[in-house]
């Protein structure tokens, strides 16, 4: 017999492979048809480095539940909620929860500062307060300004602004605004009638990097900047503000959908008719569904009774926690100096108050000593509501009123803001903080990045 040299292989998509072989036998072509197995190759493994696992947890979603569960993250976000095992066996970076709380990373719509680095001082302080945020469990903060929304100051709010874009550790989407188009002046914020070619020139100078700003519908002027405000998609916020009904519903309808450090620096309007009530801004943005209310919620600044009211009128999802922090928020009891011209005592129990006896003011409040994981130890503490739906009102609702759609969230796609708490006697602590999946804080180092 002799073998033709002509073979053919015949293969398809699946195995096995067929060898077709011509043979030569007493002069007659004949064909032979033999099986090739594939030789496979050899499984390799490839590790997943930039991915983390959470694993063990008990896994909160705001507004919707609480469960055992594992979370995959993958390139600064979510990619996965109870992930199947092929999807996790190579993941490099692992994190045994042990049966302890994770949720989305808390969100603060109105901070000053936190321990003694104050926003609007300089870069650096800015830079600062980011790395040490996430210790407390806020993940996003937005730095909220006070006294320095005037032309003298532009050259300082630009500066102000390239920090915000170097800072690591909290995410800062942008600035609150807190003025200067108020009409009442608190603690010591700016009272000026509305001006949109003043408002041009902050905006530009903090180049675009403003998320929020803070407004009161008695100011003269105001709907302009409230409508040029909305045009540039930057949430408005009401307060520092004794307006009546027609102007709370003027500056609603004009697209200022939310109250801030609400009842405080509302005051109760005058009573016109002996006996018969006033009404005035607080009743008509609570009667508004399109309005949310953030409070203080430190039982000082706002007693608790006043939040349940708000949930009777708002629902869980229109409540927000906020601290409205001075600079000793975070640190034990003393007095501190501030870059307001004034020294505040701060104590956990009683806020922040000027402590200089000879400020005409001395004594009063000036902004809160508060935490954002102390504003949502008390929430639970005081209101009958779900974890689930406490939880919301410092992540998912004040992500919402930020226009912030992926924070504050536990769902695929959302950023992979978390926070893994411990529990310290009646107190959570956060143990491990992550923003865009990157550990930001660990509490057994001690690491703040």
């Amino acid at each position: 017999m002799e073998k033709d040299t002509r073979t053919v292989f015949l293969s398809s998509s699946v195995r096995p492979v067929y060898r077709l072989s011509l043979f030569r036998c007493a002069g007659t072509l004949r064909l032979q048809v033999s099986e090739k197995k594939r030789r496979l190759p050899k499984k390799t493994t490839i590790t997943m480095k930039n991915a983390l696992l959470i694993e063990n947890a008990q896994v909160l979603r705001p507004g919707h539940w609480v469960r055992p569960g594992s979370i995959l993250v993958k390139e600064g976000k979510i990619s996965e909620i109870d992930p199947k095992r092929d999807q996790v066996e190579c993941v490099f970076d692992r994190v045994d929860a042990k049966g302890a709380l994770l949720t989305p990373g808390l969100v603060d719509l109105h901070s000053h500062a936190i321990q003694l680095f104050f926003y609007e001082t300089d870069p650096q302080q800015i830079c600062d307060a980011a790395a040490v945020l996430p210790r407390y469990g806020t993940t996003c903060v937005l730095p909220t300004l006070y006294t320095i929304m005037n032309r003298s100051s532009l050259g300082h709010l630009e500066r102000l602004s390239e920090a915000v874009c170097r800072a690591t550790g909290a995410a800062m989407p942008g600035f609150h605004l807190e003025g200067p188009f108020l009409a009442l002046p608190g603690a010591g914020a700016d009272t000026v009638p509305g001006d949109v070619v003043l408002l041009e020139e902050l905006l530009a100078t903090l180049g675009g990097r403003v998320s929020a700003m803070s407004i009161s519908p008695d100011t003269p002027n105001i709907i302009p900047v409230i409508e040029r405000l909305r045009e540039e998609g930057i949430a408005v916020f009401i307060t520092h503000t004794h307006a009546s009904v027609e102007e709370t519903q003027l500056a609603i309808d004009a697209g200022a959908r939310h109250a801030t450090h609400f009842y405080d620096v509302f005051p109760v309007p005058e009573e016109i008719e002996p006996g018969a009530r006033p009404v005035g801004a607080v009743e008509t943005i609570l009667a508004d569904p399109r309005c949310s209310v953030d409070f203080i919620c430190d039982g000082v600044h706002v007693h608790p009774m006043a939040i349940r009211a708000a949930l009777a009128a708002k629902g869980w999802k229109g409540v927000v926690a906020i601290t409205d922090a001075n600079i000793g928020a975070g640190l034990g009891e003393g007095v501190y100096e501030t870059p307001l011209g004034y020294a505040i005592q701060v104590s956990p129990s009683d806020a922040a108050r000027i402590a200089d006896k000879n400020h005409p003011h001395c004594g009063t409040l000036s902004g809160s000593s508060l935490t954002m994981d102390r504003a949502i130890d008390n929430l639970l503490n005081w209101l009958d509501l779900p974890p689930h739906q406490v939880w919301a009102m410092g992540t998912t609702n004040p992500a919402t009123v930020a226009q912030l759609a992926d924070k504050g969230d536990m769902r695929v796609g959302a950023d992979a803001d978390l926070v893994l708490w411990e529990q310290e006697g009646r107190q959570l602590q956060a143990k491990t903080t992550w923003v865009a999946g990157k550990c930001v804080f660990d509490a057994e180092s001690e690491i703040c990045v």
